[in-house]
């Protein structure tokens, strides 16, 4: 077994990054071009089991080794991104595994990749998709980076249960030129905290912004391809006319509660 998974299965009692964490990793070094500022923001909330994070961690570590994920960054404008990773919970559980950095060659990505799975993961309750959204926001803004694009990358299991509706963190990013894309991960049957549509939901009340997507994950074999061709299409430059990859589904009536989680939640708790 890899060193990296033995980390996984040991969740580390250690303290967290407070909300104040994003200046923490500014640097004085005048900004610095770059395709894209990425936000990789995981979810490791408790009803995700620890075979479900291990794969979701191998399927970063994984497509940050690949080829594909090499020549996509090779083939932008600049030929350099700026990436970095953060595992979250509920709204007072967000942790930072890799500040930011910049990756430029196979061997800078392959690199991120190692310090990846050195890193312990994580747990914690609740979920809350509006403070992993609103900690990517301030991440992005103290990046120290001159991106053409930005963009939050969100994966989780649940719809939002903690902290402020998840549609004005959408709503606030989105104000902000900032992309948000989903990777609802789906293996389990809905159960009394779940929902059965999660995708739906992310397309409805998460994503937003030019070239938005959602890519759910529905078995276990999925998670690398699924997070590489997320990534590479996140990296990927944009075709001359973004605007025919705007997400359009802001703009009609949701197909589902974007309030549902926070509903089954009171439910629960009896409030």
């Amino acid at each position: 077994m890899r060193p990296w998974l033995f980390g996984l299965l040991s969740l580390a009692a250690a303290g967290f990054w407070p909300a104040s964490a994003p200046h923490a990793q500014q640097a004085s070094a005048p900004p610095e071009e770059v395709d894209v500022a990425l936000v990789l923001a995981v979810d490791v909330s408790y009803s995700m089991d620890l075979d479900e994070l291990a794969l979701q961690r191998n399927g970063y570590i994984e497509a940050f080794r690949s080829k594909q994920l090499h020549e996509a960054i090779a083939k932008g404008a600049i030929g350099k991104i700026a990436v970095t990773y953060f595992e979250w919970a509920g709204g007072d559980f967000q942790h930072i595994v890799r500040p930011w950095t910049i990756i430029e060659t196979p061997q800078s990505a392959i690199a991120f990749a190692e310090e990846l799975g050195e890193a312990p993961t994580r747990r914690g309750r609740r979920t809350s998709i509006s403070g992993a959204i609103d900690l990517a926001v301030s991440l992005l803004e103290a990046s120290n980076v001159t991106p053409m694009r930005r963009v939050i990358d969100i994966s989780g299991d649940g719809a939002n249960n903690d902290g402020r509706p998840v549609t004005v963190a959408r709503d606030a990013a989105r104000d902000k030129g900032i992309a948000i894309n989903g990777l609802p991960v789906m293996l389990k049957q809905a159960s009394y905290f779940d929902i059965d549509n999660l995708d739906v939901y992310y397309e409805d009340c998460v994503v937003t912004g030019i070239g938005a997507f959602v890519i759910p994950i529905r078995e276990r074999h999925q998670f690398v391809d699924a997070t590489r061709t997320k990534l590479v299409r996140e990296i990927a430059e944009l075709p001359a006319d973004p605007e025919a990859l705007i997400q359009k589904a802001q703009a009609k009536a949701p197909r589902v509660s974007c309030m549902q989680g926070e509903r089954q939640w009171r439910d629960r708790m009896g409030n």
